[in-house]
């Protein structure tokens, strides 16, 4: 039995997997962004692409590996379990610190836009108990189509908006030498890859010596552990007063969450959709109906709404690990 296989062995394997996932995200988005200006792409479609999917991308690297390895649960867990943290922990962390303005376009289009995104799937799993290689590539078509629609309208209707946003990108892009660019690239490849694979490990581990199912390990571990880079940068910026657009980025990572991660995990390796994820992923369209009627009411969220959010996750925390039996 190697050491990796023992408790002690998988927590370490476990942290250091999460720190390869996040600097290797941060690196890789760092190095295509710069080629990406370097190439003269529009500031506003690397800003929209790159930079937004690369907060993904820990996500990503967990989902794909999981499935691929046969631990479906773990996939799908993962995603629905980082969508429900974004949502209430993350902005509900946020509205502690100052008052989140919510955008028209969010209230009108984007909430109701992730919500079907959850109907979608929930409808996909429970119609052949799992999300096969044809729910996949629907889930991939629908996102390639959102993301067109994306950039359309950015470009078609906000354009002095659009001009800000370009200016702020091009400020935040470093312009570092193309050899470093490529190393990071590649550097950032290789750490998500194999960040992935032993976050993967050594939750499977702790699963088994600890009696906890690969869906608990999914919604609580790998769904923390995958979403501190939001988590983090979220509360800085909370702090700053820099956040006025931050439940329309939330609420698009979860859209990525499902189209782009459960689609590529789907059409890689057919996922077993059980009905226990429909339960999760009912609860997600619950909480994100929650958060809606509270934005409509007064088109921000407050300290106190920040509050019920965090107050609602610890209930859904306490309840998924009674429904799991807690550990052995």
């Amino acid at each position: 039995m190697s050491f990796f296989s023992t408790i002690p062995g998988a927590l370490i394997l476990l942290v250091v997997g999460f720190v390869f996932l996040i600097k290797g995200a941060d690196f890789f988005v760092e190095g295509a962004s710069a080629v990406a200006k370097k190439l003269h792409v529009p500031a506003l479609v690397i800003g929209m692409t790159i930079v937004a999917m690369g907060t993904s991308l820990p996500e990503l690297s967990v989902s794909v590996t999981a499935s691929l390895a046969n631990s479906n649960q773990l996939a799908i867990g993962n995603v629905i379990g980082s969508n429900i943290f974004n949502l209430m922990v993350v902005l509900g962390s946020c509205a502690l610190f100052s008052a989140l303005e919510v955008a028209d376009d969010t209230i009108k289009k984007d909430f109701p836009f992730s919500v079907a995104c959850a109907v979608v799937l929930m409808i996909m799993g429970l119609i052949g108990s799992s999300v096969g290689h044809l729910d996949g590539a629907i889930l991939l078509v629908v996102f390639v189509v959102f993301l067109g629609s994306m950039l359309m309208t950015a470009k078609n209707h906000r354009a002095l908006e659009a001009e800000l946003a370009e200016e702020d990108v091009e400020k935040e892009i470093v312009d570092i030498p193309t050899w470093l660019c490529i190393i990071y690239i590649v550097g950032g490849a290789v750490a998500i890859k194999f960040g992935g694979d032993w976050v993967v490990a050594s939750c499977t581990t702790l699963a088994l010596k600890f009696g906890m199912s690969e869906t608990l390990v999914g919604l609580t571990i790998v769904a923390l552990g995958t979403s501190l880079p939001e988590l983090v940068t979220s509360i800085v910026a909370a702090k700053k007063n820099e956040l006025d657009m931050a439940i329309g980025n939330v609420v698009g990572s979860n859209v990525f969450n499902i189209l782009l991660i459960l689609g590529t995990a789907g059409a890689i390796s057919p996922m077993t959709y059980l009905t226990v994820n429909a339960i999760d992923t009912l609860i997600l369209v619950a909480f994100s109906a929650v958060v809606w009627l509270m934005c409509l009411k007064k088109k921000n969220l407050n300290r106190a709404n920040g509050i019920i959010m965090l107050l609602l996750y610890v209930a859904y925390l306490a309840y998924i690990i009674v429904r799991d039996g807690g550990v052995a």
